[in-house]
């Protein structure tokens, strides 16, 4: 960069004056960059990391410069944006195990916002006094910067550092595992931005088909408010009586026993069994940790996977764009919707997410009243009852959304040991058998709960479909003890179902399911819909009758079948439905 000095005129002590005030105002330029440099070198690791996150200090520097010609006032804005952007990042991966990407950025809603303040209530006033204090300390930087950066000059290292930073990017994917590990926070950032702007330019938000020129199979007019018509013109009847419709998310369940050499209680496998007495697979989206994509899945019968590197944002970018699921479906036969939440309805727009595709009532941690997500099971059943006994004066059947936290890591501790007094470890490694306690408290908290139904409500009928969300993170060194990181790493990316595979079973109370037909043996998360609306009785609509054929052609794989051409064909069907906009 060019720097320039105003001329020296008049006395020599006003020449001297100018020297101190120059070289003052250049000390303030280098110490500003060296403090960066400190910042950057122990927050990243690796040669790869430190450089990257360099470049992307020049980066930023340079697009300051393009709007305020001063060195020392953009080193101070691009300093305090690092530091942000890092306390940020490390906030993210407390709550979520995953650092800051771009698309923290590109996807900026009032969610976000609403949920940052939900965990911090003062951080409003901490930014408002931060704001303040920042005027005068950037009045006088720029009042003692000494040096003018020429445009040219800015405009060219800006084209080299973004060629640099884009050349690394592809040349060195990020791996699947290293979001994950918390630090090498700037370069991250950096590095995802060029994977987000690449598959955004390539395949927009979401994979699908070219338009179509011929007929729409899914026309628009079949998903009319006034009726709900289906494919052979039958209306859905809402006076037809059905059964009242749960559906749990069983955190982080499956069945350990098929891990090599665990050790399970007497009767343990028998929680994953169906009314029918059959133990039915479901392969999630997700493994050890984002349990929001199987959330998605289940709700919309649609593919994460569809939305390739930016399946992580899937709520949020979807919030409010998506027309078809299994809760407007359950709406259009007369259902109420209700879904409780065990967090901050913000989270990651997990409440405008819902309510888009048709849940009523949502109910969050704080509509609750715990200021804590985990809790033991037996709170959030009780919290179905309450919920549903406040649905009772419509005599409407209810569909109801439970999470269930109980058994979320970590495992290394002993969660409310008071809960189980006459537990026998089978003999395990601690953290194991901590899983399998915990997977007990939820089979017996379950059994007194569909008791209580029984019970309480002997005149009604109760279907009951639960599922596990993703396996734990336990699992992974489970399954094949000692494997290599790397090759773990590619099995991950390939959704090898052993790491996806966990399980999904149905019960009736006072009530038997007239079909099963969806129930397979093994079957991707995104047909579960299918499921509870044919064991309920409830016609399909369009789109749904659409999806079960593509089930049956794929034996119960969704987006995996054809690699992909199945999902990317249904997903041009929902767009020109009107059933998915503006993605």
């Amino acid at each position: 960069m060019t720097a320039s000095v105003e001329p020296t005129t008049g006395p020599t002590n006003g020449t001297a004056r100018r020297g101190v005030r120059f070289y003052a105002g250049a000390g303030v330029v280098a110490a500003l960059h060296l403090a960066a440099l400190a910042v950057l070198f122990t927050t990243e690791y690796g040669p790869f990391a430190i450089t990257l996150s360099l470049l992307a200090w020049v980066f930023v520097n340079c697009l300051l410069l393009l709007v305020l010609p001063r060195p020392g006032v953009c080193a101070t804005l691009a300093l305090a944006l690092v530091v942000l952007l890092i306390v940020l990042s490390r906030f993210k991966f407390d709550i979520l195990q995953l650092t800051l990407t771009f698309l923290d950025f590109l996807i900026i809603d009032r969610d976000t916002f609403s949920f940052l303040l939900s965990v911090f209530p003062q951080l409003r006033t901490q930014l408002i006094v931060a704001a303040v204090a920042a005027v005068p300390l950037l009045w006088v930087i720029w009042r003692a910067d000494p040096f003018r950066a020429g445009r040219g000059l800015v405009l060219a290292v800006l084209a080299a550092t973004t060629l640099s930073m884009s050349a690394m990017s592809i040349a060195l994917p990020e791996q699947a595992w290293e979001p994950f590990q918390g630090v090498n926070h700037i370069s991250s950032l950096a590095r995802s931005g060029v994977v987000a702007v690449s598959r955004l330019a390539s395949t927009g938000w979401i994979e699908a088909d070219p338009p179509a020129n011929g007929p729409r199979p899914l026309a628009p007019d079949a998903f009319a408010s006034t009726g709900s018509a289906l494919p052979s013109g039958e209306k859905c009847d809402t006076a037809v009586r059905r059964p009242h419709i749960i559906m749990l998310l069983d955190e982080s369940s499956f069945d350990i026993s098929a891990a090599p050499g665990v050790k399970v209680p007497p009767g343990y496998s028998d929680y994953f069994k169906s009314i029918d007495g059959k133990q039915r697979t479901m392969i999630a989206e997700a493994t050890g940790g984002p349990t929001w994509y199987t959330e998605f899945n289940v709700l919309t019968g649609m593919s994460v996977r569809s939305f390739g590197d930016l399946k992580f944002y899937v709520t949020r970018i979807t919030a409010n764009r998506i027309g078809r699921g299994l809760p407007l479906a359950l709406q259009r036969c007369g259902y109420k919707t209700v879904s409780l939440y065990p967090t901050y309805g913000d989270f990651l727009s997990a409440r405008a997410f819902q309510k888009g595709v048709g849940v009523i009532s949502f109910i969050d941690m704080a509509d609750m009243g715990v200021d804590e997500d985990m809790q033991p099971d037996k709170f959030y059943f009780d919290q179905a009852m309450k919920a549903f006994a406040d649905q009772q004066p419509s005599q409407s059947p209810v569909f109801m959304f439970v999470y269930l936290t109980a058994n979320h890591f970590p495992w290394t501790n002993v969660y409310r040991p008071d809960l189980t007094p006459d537990w026998t470890p089978p003999g395990n490694t601690a953290e194991i058998d901590e899983y399998i306690r915990r997977q007990s408290m939820t089979a017996k908290d379950y059994r007194d709960f569909t008791a209580r139904l029984a019970r309480d409500y002997p005149d009604q009928s109760f279907l009951v479909l639960r599922f596990g969300d993703h396996q734990p993170a336990i699992s992974q060194k489970m399954l094949e003890p000692g494997i290599d990181r790397k090759l773990l790493a590619q099995r991950l990316m390939a959704a090898d179902p052993r790491y996806f595979s966990t399980y999904y079973a149905l019960d009736g109370i006072n009530f038997s399911p007239p079909d099963l037909s969806s129930a397979l043996e093994t079957l991707d998360a995104a047909y579960i819909p299918l499921v509870i609306q044919e064991a309920a009785g409830v016609p399909l609509d369009p789109s749904f009758r659409e999806q079960k054929s593509i089930m049956l052609r794929c034996k119960g794989v969704f987006y995996a079948c054809k690699d992909g051409a199945e999902a990317r064909r249904f997903n041009r069907l929902l767009i020109d439905a009107g059933l998915v906009r503006g993605l």
